[in-house]
């Protein structure tokens, strides 16, 4: 089983707008809002860590809004307009240099803020229709981008006027018939230059931008439905995804195969996250459950009920720190457990239907007796 000794906590956004902190720990899970009057437009789109030390955290949400909070103080510090709700929903957010702040907009705004101005002093445009925007976790000036009949592009923020890398579409299927694109996730191999993908029509993409090949030098697909979601592994040779029917598989990124699938979603996922150093992903979703996963064997570590549909999620190797936050009891549940209640709780149908057969017999003896 995964060791989750040096995981402390994990931070969730969700969809009426409560940023969602939960401690592992001490199993306890706590509410963190700053108004009293929740809205939709205070939904939590993106979340990102602004220091290395894990003591703030960047909280986007669906009205423009960019929301620092102090782990350590457990309550929000600051709040700065980062775009229009015209702009659409974060597709990403990512911190940049010690004060500075990088942002994308589904319709294709990407900006670079610094601290100290209300403008941004860098925008372009990246494509419309955009569903993620990653930072490579080497070089933060470097970020990509992708979405909706928007192939993936990877930008250099310090010459940004046109993309380092831009991906060719698929050749035309047998048909002769163009087929389309759309990539929903994305990640930075580590140790590599290559990139990613996993898109809406279950594809997962492999990209090279030092080949000289702009298509994918390795494509496979997963299962029937959209793709929504991935997250690679500290070794770099697997790729967690998952799909709008919750299913969650660990693919092999060398031969293209499924190596294992992680059972126990029940809705679609929306993140997923591995452990830097631990072979351990957790994963959220419309089912409003936080769980964590061994990836060794493939074991469920953790579930949590939260209440909300959850739309991103951070691990932390930091304990939380109450403040302000409303806490309540972790309730975690063991899968198993749960499906043993249902199956014992339901009829069987050959009780029912011996039981019908001794009710007809009953009903013949009284006919012949009267």
């Amino acid at each position: 089983m995964g060791d989750t000794s040096r995981l402390c906590s994990v931070w969730l956004g969700s969809e009426t707008g409560i940023l969602k902190g939960v401690s592992l720990a001490r199993k306890q899970a706590f509410n963190f809002c700053n108004t009293s009057h929740l809205s939709r437009d205070q939904e939590v789109r993106a979340l990102c860590w602004a220091d290395p030390a894990e003591s703030e955290l960047l909280v986007g949400s669906v009205d423009g809004t960019v929301k620092t909070f102090s782990t350590e103080k457990g309550a929000f510090t600051e709040s700065r307009a980062c775009g229009e709700p015209a702009d659409g929903c974060f597709a990403g957010l990512a911190p940049l240099g010690g004060s500075g702040l990088v942002t994308c907009a589904e319709r294709g705004k990407l900006r670079v803020w610094r601290e100290d101005s209300s403008e941004p002093v860098a925008e372009l445009d990246v494509g419309k229709h955009v569903s993620r925007m990653r930072q490579s976790p080497v070089h933060q000036h470097r970020v990509a981008t992708g979405g909706k009949e928007n192939g993936l592009k990877l930008w250099d923020l310090q010459s940004p006027r046109s993309p380092v890398f831009s991906a060719k579409n698929l050749r035309d299927d047998w048909l002769d018939l163009r087929r389309p694109q759309w990539v929903r996730d994305v990640a930075f191999i580590p140790d590599s230059d290559k990139l990613v993908t996993c898109t809406g029509y279950h594809q997962v993409h492999v990209f090279d931008p030092a080949s000289p090949q702009r298509r994918p030098v390795l494509e496979f697909e997963y299962g029937e439905y959209p793709l929504t979601a991935l997250a690679l592994p500290a070794s770099g040779d697997s790729v967690v995804v998952g799909n709008t029917q919750g299913h969650v598989a660990l693919l092999d990124l060398r031969k293209g195969v499924v190596r294992g699938c992680l059972k126990g979603l029940a809705g679609g996922v929306r993140a997923l996250q591995c452990h830097a150093s631990r072979p351990v992903v957790a994963s959220c979703g419309l089912d409003r459950f936080l769980r964590l996963h061994s990836l060794e064997d493939r074991v469920l570590l953790h579930k949590v009920y939260l209440k909300s549909r959850l739309n991103c999620l951070l691990l932390s190797t930091r304990d939380l720190q109450e403040g302000g936050g409303a806490a309540g009891e972790v309730k975690e549940e063991e899968e198993e457990e749960e499906d043993d209640e249902v199956w014992e709780s339901m009829e069987r149908v050959e009780e029912k239907t011996k039981r019908k057969t001794t009710m007809e017999e009953l009903q013949k003896k009284r006919k012949k007796k009267d």
